[in-house]
């Protein structure tokens, strides 16, 4: 098993590792629609679902995988009335690629985040 890291994982008070690859398959932690800076975008639950899926793209090439080789994401959610433009924004990002995906409302993410993404690729060798 292998950990990723990055700069903001190695200085974050949070126990966990952006990605972890084992045998060929790539997990990827749930990402939030927040920069480096820990900054949200401007905007609404299109510009933080185009960060969040952003943020996992940045673990995906880490752990050496492109969005093509995801086979999986979670979506959680604050409200399942943002169902539509998630999905927008998602097909937007993945294209003709159609990854197995489950969108959950599950309530308050906290620091006004309305998204979180995680997702599970077949790593290519």
């Amino acid at each position: 098993m292998k950990c990723l890291e990055t700069e903001q994982s190695r200085n974050s008070v949070a126990h966990y590792s952006p990605g972890v690859i084992d045998r060929g398959t790539l997990y990827v932690s749930g990402q939030l629609p927040r920069n480096e800076q820990g900054e949200l975008p401007e905007g609404g639950i299109r510009e933080q679902t185009r960060a969040a899926l952003e943020n996992v793209e940045k673990v995906l090439h880490l752990g050496g995988c492109r969005k093509e080789d995801v086979v999986k994401c979670t979506i959680y959610t604050t409200s399942g009335a943002f169902w539509g433009d998630i999905n927008d924004e998602y097909a937007k990002f993945f294209g003709t690629h159609r990854p197995a995906r489950v969108l959950i409302p599950i309530g308050d993410l906290g620091n006004g985040c309305l998204v979180e993404i995680e997702a599970i690729a077949q790593k290519t060798e």
